[in-house]
């Protein structure tokens, strides 16, 4: 055990005050009032502020030394299980299919390309070439152009998401222009091979303008395309799978609005599909002669799809195609040459459909396994063939061709486990548990045959419950470090996502709230009740808004659990939705509600806020990470965290702070970097559950 003494962080009187309630916070200070400027160079940091974040950094290495030779093996174990010489199976495009894949050893990936019928693979883009020379890399898009001949690539090298854009010349290599910065990170093609378009972030770093680049401009000259006035919309881009529009899109979480430029003309102005109404949220994609449109319009709160004419899109013009069911949640819609493909949800388990266009004839791809995962891989625009994957906790993923056409459906790729992975050694179960109100909220549980949950074996709960998304039961070769030594491990797909429809996340959300958080307790005391897990030996894991999941959790139900791990946790909830002035706070009011106008809601978000209801009690062990640059959830709010929990909480039980100062939101990008993370997360909770 080290004897290490944990950093004490300063108190400085700070006072908050909002509906005539004050609030004291004396770390307020660790919030850099250069905080944007931190984003772009993490050098500029308050060197105070720098140095109880590297205090913290260096208690938490020498507490967990005790353990290195674990993370080390740990690490080489999750490697072990990841594919040196992996790729992707090659999308075909025109006269190519395009890939990745990794060379043995490398952290970032290669692009390339193989000829349609037959040849060599031809190198694109060098992935670690790129990063040479920076602490933090992270490629965005990938974006050839129409014609086949240049590259539009994004990458981010602070961990900011600020993106920068370049062209390359694909018949030499060479860097034909550097483009844009500080842009979101998608870049969509015109269709005369000279102008793209890209969205390009504001001093609050949210994305809310667009604009379209001709090669070889000056980026200070690029056309403005459309500036989102409102600060609680993000603009985003996209093309569908035809490619013959941009689309504009303009979302808050329930409402959107939507705007369209054919990419053969990139100089037009951009026209309305339906104007934003509060509630109504659509996305757009073509086919042919219609726009498709999926819509919760007319009281379809799980979607419904409607279709109306390219050169009369008004929305009076809509007409319903695909009719909403209750329960079955329409998650989203690809349109192909002569098909439709939606995914959609009934009960917490994914489904594939397929409608022929011509006969509006029906059949759906499902599979047997307790709990599973289906995505749509797209593929090309006229064909009779649709890309999918599938994968399940016990089964790693398999992506498939399927002809829609004659229904056969052909292997292209299954995930391999170099170190071995055989999945008859474990078991899958779709479990219920019944909250507080009598909801039913599914459960799905992993463990190895032998080891099966029981009182005295650890037990680890996952959760996030926010945004509508939903957790899927998915395939990870990292978890199996854990089930494999015994752990059990359970994801609770709690209100707040929409594996139940979207009724799911309006339950867990605004002055809903903590229904999400009750959810999750319930979980784990039902757990208890059924003999699954033992009172105090449980581990809670989430991360951004699942890291206030299980802030919340710990301080409703300390005992409860025996660890916690918060990774980039929004935990000082309240103060950021207060605070205007921050990245994410206006577009975050539709998912918590505004507490800077409401009363109701400022309350409501105090009695829950994680960092404002730290308490005098014990609290179990807790690892807690952040990044610098991240621009989601700003590292002083684990920061401010840990320091009053350390001043406040009765025990002394492990609590590690960790924040990466080289990168942001998602932690290390290079696929061997980002396993010391996990490696290290996986040593803290075996040193808590004594199985070093």
């Amino acid at each position: 055990m080290s004897d290490a003494q944990p950093p004490v962080a300063e108190q400085r009187p700070h006072s908050l005050t909002a509906h005539g309630v004050t609030r004291q916070d004396p770390w307020y200070w660790l919030r850099d009032e250069n905080w944007r400027e931190v984003m772009r160079d993490p050098a500029v940091l308050n060197d105070d502020i720098r140095a109880y974040l590297e205090a913290e950094n260096a208690y938490a290495d020498a507490r967990l030394a005790d353990v290195s030779d674990l993370r080390k093996h740990l690490f080489e174990e999750l490697k072990g299980r990841l594919k040196q010489d992996d790729s992707t199976p090659p999308a075909p495009d025109g006269p190519f299919a395009y890939f990745t894949r990794f060379l043995p050893g490398a952290e970032h990936p290669q692009f390339c390309r193989i000829p349609r019928e037959g040849g060599d693979p031809e190198l694109l883009l060098d992935g670690d070439a790129m990063a040479s020379g920076h602490d933090f890399f992270r490629l965005g898009a990938l974006r050839h152009s129409p014609d086949h001949r240049l590259l539009a690539v994004s990458c981010d090298t602070r961990g900011s998401e600020l993106f920068g854009i370049e062209v390359r010349d694909l018949a030499s290599g060479e860097i034909i222009e550097t483009g844009p910065t500080g842009t979101s990170g998608e870049v969509i093609w015109a269709a005369d091979n000279t102008h793209y378009f890209y969205a390009l972030l504001n001093d609050d770093l949210r994305p809310d303008r667009a604009f379209c680049h001709r090669i070889g401009d000056d980026p200070a000259n690029d056309r403005l395309v459309y500036h989102e006035p409102d600060s609680g919309y993000f603009l985003g881009l996209d093309d569908g799978e035809s490619h013959r529009f941009l689309y504009l899109v303009s979302h808050a979480s329930e409402t959107a609005e939507v705007r369209f430029i054919p990419t053969d003309s990139p100089n037009a102005e951009p026209r309305l599909i339906a104007p934003r109404r509060d509630g109504h949220d659509y996305d757009v994609t073509d086919q042919g002669d219609r726009f498709v449109i999926r819509t919760n319009r007319d009281g379809a709160i799980d979607y419904k799809l409607m279709t109306v004419p390219l050169d009369r899109p008004d929305e009076a013009n809509w007409t319903d195609l695909e009719a909403a069911r209750h329960g079955r949640l329409l998650r989203a819609v690809c349109a192909f040459g002569n098909w439709l493909v939606h995914l959609e949800t009934v009960n917490a388990l994914p489904r594939i459909v397929v409608t022929e266009t011509a006969s509006g004839e029906q059949h759906s791809i499902a599979f047997d396994e307790e709990a599973y995962s289906l995505g749509i891989a797209g593929g090309e625009y006229v064909s009779d063939t649709v890309r999918f994957s599938y994968s399940s906790p016990t089964t790693p993923e398999q992506t498939y061709d399927y002809n829609m056409r004659t229904r056969e459906r052909a292997l292209v790729k299954a995930q391999e486990i170099p170190s071995g992975h055989d999945p008859a050694n474990y078991t899958v179960r779709r479990l219920q548990a019944v909250s507080h109100d009598g909801e039913q909220i599914p459960l799905t549980l992993l463990h190895r045959n032998d080891a099966p949950p029981a009182p005295d074996r650890p037990l680890l709960l996952y959760g996030y419950g926010s945004y509508g998304m939903s957790m899927p039961a998915s395939f990870s070769p990292h978890r199996l470090s854990l089930v494999d030594r015994g752990f059990t491990y359970v994801i609770a797909h709690i209100r707040g996502g929409m594996e139940k429809g979207y009724r799911w996340y309006t339950e867990g959300k605004l002055l809903k709230k903590t229904n999400t958080f009750r959810d999750f307790v319930s979980t784990g005391e039902q757990l208890v009740g059924q003999g699954l897990a033992g009172h105090g030996n449980i581990a809670i894991h989430g991360g951004s808004a699942g890291g206030m999941l299980v802030g919340a959790a710990a301080n409703m139900a300390p005992t409860l659990w025996r660890a916690v791990v918060a990774e980039v946790p929004f935990v000082d909830c309240l103060t950021t939705i207060l605070d205007d002035s921050l990245p994410l706070t206006p577009p975050e009011w539709t998912e918590w509600g505004n507490p800077v106008e409401s009363r109701a809601v400022h309350d409501l978000m105090q009695s829950y806020s994680p960092y404002d209801n730290v308490a005098a009690m014990d609290y179990p062990a807790m690892l807690i990470t952040g990044g610098l640059t991240d621009p989601r959830v700003t590292y002083w709010e684990p920061a401010k965290w840990a320091a009053k929990l350390r001043a406040t909480r009765t025990n002394d039980s492990l609590l590690l702070l960790q924040i990466n100062m080289d990168s942001g939101h998602g932690g290390s990008a290079g696929r061997f970097d980002k396993l010391h993370e996990i490696a290290r997360n996986h040593a803290f909770l075996l040193k808590v559950f004594g199985k070093t």
